[in-house]
């Protein structure tokens, strides 16, 4: 898998969330396998300029258990605005401290200044937000959200005293999560200790249309990326979104036909806007098999640990699955993976468009594929077959996997 992996157009922070049934140690995550977050920071495979590194600060966040009623609010974060890779205190709490649910993440600036107020992961009460994005091709001297100095205002303008003195630093993901308190206040009080997951939903897709508006009303014409994740500690929420309809989709050695470019190679064609890249795995157990080598283990259909990750932490590729762009991913506090379509003016039809049902006829299987059209409406549902062991299906009224 490292040699089929291709490179993002640019230079891209990092993320990793991991929610497990029993705690696990963060050594197992952030330090110990061979392609660690830590080490994506000088190593990214998923990165076009080989020579770009995340070495502007890390953060790493994490809860204790939720069962424990005297368990303080909020999560421990540490956090630097030294290179990860170099921290000796990173990997001494690493070795020492165990888990449930950890927000990693590591910086590449691009907006605010170097400093540890513009460093991921944010936290409110029991609130952690982090953002991963990839500049697009065009835009390297601005952030996720493209034009954030031209659209900051009209963003503050709609925020409340209380959530306009929330973000510390300079930078638009910070804004961002101030932006997202602000909607999830109109449903429900922030501070509360556990929020339902479906409220989180609601905020997060509110906060995404609510940016695009924003970006829409002064007319800007780069593509924003908007990979955000938030948690309470019990559920979590994270997006996968462009404000392109037309995207490159070409990963791990495959090309797609999206509206009506055909992707290649090829320097002779324009470039096209790319998402933030995102991938998940689930299984029973995250294993070291060898010295720095992990994979995901299945004993059973339940997923007792969730990896949401913007660059698989394996080479084994069968335990990762690409989300697709334009989605909202939701994990329950019962571990259940869920999908959502963001559908707006930029959701695409591509991933039914461009896969034939041949395969699936000639093995017996049947094909059967909705879309929804508006955001209130179910998840896309798919019937497929499922492999025992795969924890492959549907949970209420969305789906599960695959993606």
């Amino acid at each position: 898998m490292a040699d089929e992996l291709t490179r993002s157009p640019s230079p891209p922070c990092r993320l990793l969330v991991v929610k497990s049934e029993q705690p696990i140690q963060l050594s197992q995550l952030l330090t110990a396998p061979a392609h660690s977050i830590i080490n994506q920071a000088s190593d990214s495979r998923l990165r076009l300029d080989a020579g770009s590194i995340n070495a502007d600060g890390f953060g790493v966040a994490w809860y204790g258990p939720h069962d424990d009623a005297s368990t303080p609010l909020g999560p421990c974060i540490f956090r630097s605005i030294t290179p990860a890779w170099s921290n000796s205190n990173l990997h001494r709490i690493a070795e020492r401290v165990k888990s449930p649910l950890v927000f990693a993440h590591v910086r590449a600036s691009t907006t605010g200044a170097l400093s540890e107020e513009n460093t991921h992961p944010w936290s409110y009460y029991n609130l952690v937000w982090m953002h991963k994005y990839d500049l697009p091709y065009s835009t390297l001297v601005t952030g996720c959200i493209s034009e954030f100095r031209k659209i900051i205002r009209h963003l503050q303008a709609d925020l409340s005293d209380e959530y306009f003195g929330v973000p510390q630093g300079n930078t638009d993901s910070e804004w961002a999560f101030a932006c997202y308190l602000e909607r999830l206040s109109k449903i429900t009080d922030p501070k509360a200790r556990t929020i339902p997951h479906q409220l989180l939903r609601q905020a997060m897709l509110e906060t995404v249309q609510l940016i695009s508006s924003y970006t829409q009303r002064i007319g800007v014409t780069e593509p924003s990326l908007m990979n955000f994740c938030v948690s309470d500690g019990v559920s979590v929420v994270s997006t996968r979104y462009i404000t392109s309809a037309t995207e490159e989709v070409s990963r791990l050695g495959e090309t797609f036909i999206v509206a009506t470019h055909v992707l290649s190679s090829s320097p002779l064609l324009p470039p096209l806007p790319q998402a933030a890249s995102l991938f998940f795995s689930t299984g029973s157990m995250f294993e070291e098999y060898e010295p720095g080598m992990f994979r995901m283990t299945k004993a059973d259909k339940r997923e007792r640990i969730i990896l949401i990750a913007s660059e698989p932490l394996t080479f084994e590729r069968a335990d990762w699955v690409e989300i697709p762009s334009q989605s909202l991913i939701v994990i329950t506090p019962q571990n259940n993976l869920l999908k959502y379509p963001i559908v707006d003016q930029f959701f695409q039809h591509h991933a039914v468009s461009v896969r034939s049902d041949r395969f699936a006829s000639r093995k017996g299987y049947r094909w059967n594929r909705t879309v929804p059209t508006a955001n209130n409406n179910p998840p896309t549902t798919t019937t497929t077959p499922t492999t025992a062991g795969t924890g492959l299906g549907t949970q209420g009224n969305a789906v599960v996997a695959p993606l």
